[in-house]
This record gives structure tokens, sequence and C-alpha cells, in this order.
């Protein structure tokens, strides 16, 4: 798993350890309530409010990995990589070049 060079040869590592649909969705479910959290944090001016980003995003990314995966985040070796990773699929699910 170690020794990726840049994030295109990463990305498709990445995607093998989200093949369980049920971990996908947590994933979009986290990014979503991130983007939620921020933007409501914007609007309200209620910056405290922003703590809750990373738990509502790696929060439901862990469940997925440790429920339905059934295996360890690449946050752990790869966290750049993996945010990175994190926000490419979303955008990919979105268009739906990676199902949901």
């Amino acid at each position: 798993m170690s020794g990726f060079t840049s994030f295109s040869e990463f990305y498709p590592y990445y995607l093998t350890e989200h093949s369980n649909r049920s971990c996908r969705r947590m994933h979009f479910i986290g990014s979503s309530l991130v983007i939620v959290v921020l933007v409501v944090a914007l609007l309200t001016g209620q910056l405290g409010w922003l703590w809750l980003m990373p738990v509502a995003g790696y929060g439901c990314a862990w469940i997925g990995h440790y429920v339905f995966e059934k295996n360890r985040p690449a946050t752990f070796k790869h966290p750049l990589y993996s945010l990175l990773g994190d926000w490419v699929m979303y955008g990919q699910m979105l268009r739906g070049k990676v199902s949901f």
C-alpha cells in the first residue's frame, strides 16, 4: 500500500478500498454533511460549528469501512491522498461515474 508517488497512482487503489456500495454511500453522506455544516456555519456566522466537519466526514466514512467494507481506512497511511480521494469519488458519484 505504501510507495505511491502520485495521486493518479493512488486513486485506483483507493477505489478498490471502497468496493462495497454501503461504504461508498457512507462516504457520500459524510461528505454531504461536511458541505452542509460548512455552509450553515458560514451563513449563520456560527464558526464554532466547524469542528463538526471532521466528525461528520470521518465518522461516516470510518463507519462505512469498519461495518461494511471490513477494512482499515486509507486515511491512516495516506491522509492527504485519502482526503483528496474522498472528494474525487464524491464528484464521480454525483456525475454517475462511480455507483452509489
